[in-house]
């Protein structure tokens, strides 16, 4: 019999056999993510020893190893089998490389490292002029940040949203400035600057920018809701640049419509990362029709934005916008697809048979799979929206300030979640609440009566398996006496301690699989045994943002290892500083940025009030050893160009030599070159002013993508080496 007609018959039988034992498989799609490098760093840890880490790649099998590489140089401790950071013995300040080995051979460089005198990276901000309106002057400050590859050269670049020192809450009346967007490479060029103008207010709830890969073409894209005015990248005016909808009227020391943009035209409009061009806008759905339908007349309850993105189709991401959740609470999907934005499904508690849903939200969202469909679920707070945009569940329990999500007790199936509440009249017995995620049921609580306003969810004590919950939760007597009381919880309910940490944020920092604590600019290591905690970073000069909420810009795994990077601004704005860790681990894990679960909650950090984020499966002690993540990159075009000395823009030319294997890069001006392999590799890079001679580009034959920009611009052409 043929093998293949075998072989058919043969996983045919093994099917079957699993249907008449009541035995299902569940096979998903690959999920499309970003074609990240190895994000190679090197530190000085001392006069003779250079701490070297880098990512392994969910593209990357299980069993694969790495030869180390220093001034092309093998380190002799290769090939390293168990980790992915390595303490080099050197006085020297080499130039390092990894080179992946998968199935016995060794494959090409990653990019190429030099050596950090500290554990951070500054860069450098180019701050917005400061202003005045009608009530007074204002100046800006860094707060949020969210991370995309604009260009698909596997390196991260930054988003910063800058805020006016006049933003507002929306219970406060007032004029504000307006909010800009920048990015930047990691060099400190800055790529561009996003104007929202006047007719978006600037606050925490009002600018929820996604920042990620929407189309899966290999390029991040940068969406956020925009207004008449609003000018992007390259100085191109959205709608009307004359339109002024803030409102001149009311009272300006109480809560009122004052300086409230409450009408007019509202957009979601789609950027490009590289150039910050608005490539599509369409009508900002949930739209805000009514303000008193929301609840109040001021905005207070229309103007609440949310945003995320999911996994909707089990294999490429979507936006989900969404507005409201005090009261009405509507979240729209929208898809990015071969350069159209289209809607993909709008869910409504007003509408029929969601009316549970109304008020059943927080001043945040979280995503994730929760019933192993392979397609994300969307989570309110007290309510979840299953993928097709149809009703999962509401549990009753009200608004919260606070949500975490994942695999918080490894020894029951499925994600949990930890969430502290609001409304007493709503969660009438535990304002601290454990559930399942998939049905929202409470599992176990902790008493309260009042406003239950932090909490935080991590693997903070080794001797309890599981993720440890913590909050402070009060009991008001019939005096109006509140007693307050700290808990400190394993993943069963039972009090471990009544003496609990921080619980602003959390961060995978030191050696062993435990989360650390991150508040304002601190790290904190949690001492089990004392009950207290103790330092291991402190960003003197750096601040954190968003008042009490005390949230770093940004925590992601970044570059390095599998452990998370940190972002403050400085404290006079005139740059950030990320902060990596420096502390060998034994430890090997997959980059947290190809766990999608996790790289969604980094898009969704900056939503309202900022949450850490958690990956799909548990991350603590006693962790199952890792499976291969279920997921594909996309291979990125750089240049479509032929070998013609044609350029994609008239700011450089190029002339290859083949007979010295040589070639020349005429410019206007100085300009910086970069080469790729069609991997999306860096294999090179110089500058130049006018024009260069490049020597050898690479080791062997090939094609190779040279970009060149300059003060005109970028040129990208493709290179054909024999």
């Amino acid at each position: 019999m043929n093998q293949k007609i075998t072989c058919f018959f043969l996983k045919k039988a093994a099917l079957l056999c699993l249907f008449f034992f009541g035995i299902t498989i569940q096979i998903n799609a690959q999920r499309t993510v970003e074609k990240l490098n190895h994000g190679l760093i090197a530190i000085r840890l001392n006069t003779n020893q250079v701490y070297v880490g880098w990512r392994m790649l969910g593209t990357e099998p299980t069993d694969v190893s790495y030869n180390l590489y220093c001034d092309n140089v093998k380190i002799a401790e290769s090939p390293f089998t168990t980790s992915t950071n390595y303490t080099h013995n050197t006085a020297a300040n080499g130039v390092y490389s990894v080179r992946p080995i998968i199935n016995g051979t060794e494959v090409s460089d990653s990019e190429t490292a030099t050596v950090w005198a500290n554990q951070y990276l500054d860069i450098a901000m180019q701050i917005p002029p400061g202003g005045t309106n009608v009530d007074g002057s204002y100046t800006y400050n860094v707060n949020d940040c969210s991370v995309g590859d604009v260009d698909g050269d596997g390196q991260y670049e930054i988003f910063v949203k800058w805020d006016p020192s006049n933003s507002k809450d929306n219970s406060q009346p007032g004029f504000t400035g307006n909010v800009y967007i920048d990015c930047y490479r990691l060099d400190g060029t800055r790529l561009w600057r996003i104007d929202l103008g006047k007719n978006i207010r600037a606050g925490a709830h009002y600018t929820q920018f996604m920042v990620y890969d929407l189309d899966s073409d290999g390029k991040a894209e940068m969406a956020c809701r925009t207004a008449d005015g609003t000018i992007d990248g390259t100085g191109v005016v959205i709608g009307d640049a004359l339109a002024d909808y803030r409102n001149p009227n009311g009272s300006k020391t109480s809560t009122s419509t004052y300086g409230a943009v409450i009408s007019g035209p509202e957009f979601l409009t789609v950027f490009n990362g590289l150039t910050g061009k608005a490539m599509a806008s369409t009508n900002y759905l949930p739209a805000r029709g009514t303000v008193s339908s929301w609840g109040d007349s001021y905005g207070g309850r229309s103007e609440r934005f949310v945003a995320a993105v999911a996994y909707l189709d089990g294999s490429k991401p979507s936006l989900v916008m969404g507005r409201g959740y005090y009261t009405r609470l509507v979240r729209v999907a929208w898809d990015w697809r071969n350069n159209t934005l289209s809607q993909r499904w709008i869910f409504d508690s007003a509408a029929s048979g969601n009316s549970a849903v109304a008020g059943m939200g927080n001043h945040q969202m979280t995503v994730g799979d929760v019933d192993g469909d392979g397609k994300d679920e969307i989570f309110n707070g007290s309510s979840g929206i299953d993928d097709d945009g149809t009703k999962l569940y509401a549990n009753t329990l009200g608004h919260g300030d606070a949500l975490h999500m994942t695999d918080m007790d490894p020894d029951r199936p499925g994600l949990e979640i930890w969430q502290c509440l609001e409304e007493p009249a709503k969660y009438k017995t535990n304002g601290l609440v454990f559930l399942d995620a998939q049905t929202g049921t409470t599992l176990w609580g902790m008493p309260a009566n009042t406003d239950v306003g932090r909490c935080n969810a991590a693997d903070i004590d080794p001797r309890y398996k599981g993720y440890e919950c913590f909050g402070s939760a009060g009991i008001k007597d019939a005096s109006g006496v509140t007693t307050t009381t700290n808990y400190l919880m394993d993943c069963k309910g039972n009090l471990i301690s009544n003496k609990k940490p921080s619980q602003n944020f959390s961060i995978w920092w030191d050696a062993d699989l435990n989360r650390e604590l991150l508040d304002s600019n601190k790290i904190d290591k949690w001492d089990y045994l004392n009950g207290k905690t103790s330092n291991m970073l402190t960003a003197t000069g750096y601040s954190s943002n968003n008042t009490t909420k005390a949230t770093p810009c940004l925590s992601a795994d970044l570059f390095g290892d599998w452990r998370e990077e940190v972002i403050f601004r400085k404290d006079d704005n005139s740059s950030i500083r990320i902060y990596t860790t420096k502390i060998p681990t034994t430890n090997r894990l997959y980059t947290l940025m190809h766990d999608t679960q996790y790289r969604t909650a980094i898009a969704w950090q900056n939503s309202a009030y900022n949450q850490p984020p958690h990956p799909g499966y548990y991350l603590g002690v006693d962790m199952a050893p890792q499976t291969q993540p279920n997921i594909m990159t996309t291979d990125v075009t750089l240049a479509t160009d032929d070998f013609s000395n044609a350029s994609s823009s008239a700011n450089a030319v190029l002339y290859p030599n083949p007979a010295s294997q040589t070639f020349t890069i005429m410019a206007s001006g100085k300009f910086t070159y970069t080469i790729h392999n069609l991997t999306g590799q860096k294999v090179g890079s110089g500058e130049g002013e006018n024009q260069t001679e490049v020597g050898s580009i690479a080791p062997s034959a090939g094609v190779y993508i040279i970009t060149v920009k300059s003060e005109k611009g970028t040129s990208t052409i493709k290179l054909v080496k024999e």
